[in-house]
């Protein structure tokens, strides 16, 4: 692998497509299939949407068992709404994190700084999961702009090395 997101290190030859160039980084659930959104994209995403909301409405549920052994052990209204306030502020910014890493690389020394938060706020992440992938698969609009950047600079590499180098014309000067 060359890097942390998993990427085959391959080289730069051809593709499925049978072309030379950049290959698409694959996403998590849906591999390459987000660059010509085939071989059961629109089912991926339905799952992933019905897989993510799910999820959250499980972890909604434990919450409820976790707020419930709070009140039964009766620690006070001050410590069950400073959990309560807890929980929904991490939920809310694990959202705006996860819905932001959507749209531009996220930092990793941010990303490792608020794994804790992100942990407790995991709910948030999990519904902004859900809504990404009702219109899009999660990471698709990123990565098609930088797959597509990519294409375009192999395309302007390539155009440029057109035939033989030895057969060029000096200029003087």
């Amino acid at each position: 692998m060359s890097d942390e997101n998993g990427t085959p290190d391959t080289p730069a030859g051809p593709t499925a497509t049978g072309t030379a160039g950049p290959r698409p980084e694959p996403l998590r659930f849906f591999g390459t299939t987000w660059v010509h959104h085939d071989n059961g994209y629109a089912l991926r995403r339905a799952g992933v949407a019905a897989g993510s909301l799910l999820a959250a409405a499980a972890a909604c549920f434990v919450l409820r068992f976790a707020y419930e052994g709070i009140q039964i052990a009766d620690s006070g209204i001050f410590v069950s709404l400073l959990v309560v306030i807890m929980f929904a502020v991490c939920s809310a910014l694990a959202f705006g994190h996860t819905w932001g890493g959507f749209s531009t690389r996220p930092d990793p020394e941010r990303q490792s700084s608020l794994r804790g938060l992100l942990a407790i706020g995991f709910v948030g992440s999990l519904l902004a999961y859900f809504f990404r992938s009702l219109t899009e698969a999660p990471g698709e609009g990123l990565h098609r702009k930088e797959y597509e950047q990519a294409r375009e600079q192999y395309e302007r590499r390539s155009t440029r090395r057109t035939g033989n180098p030895s057969k060029k014309k000096r200029r003087r000067g």
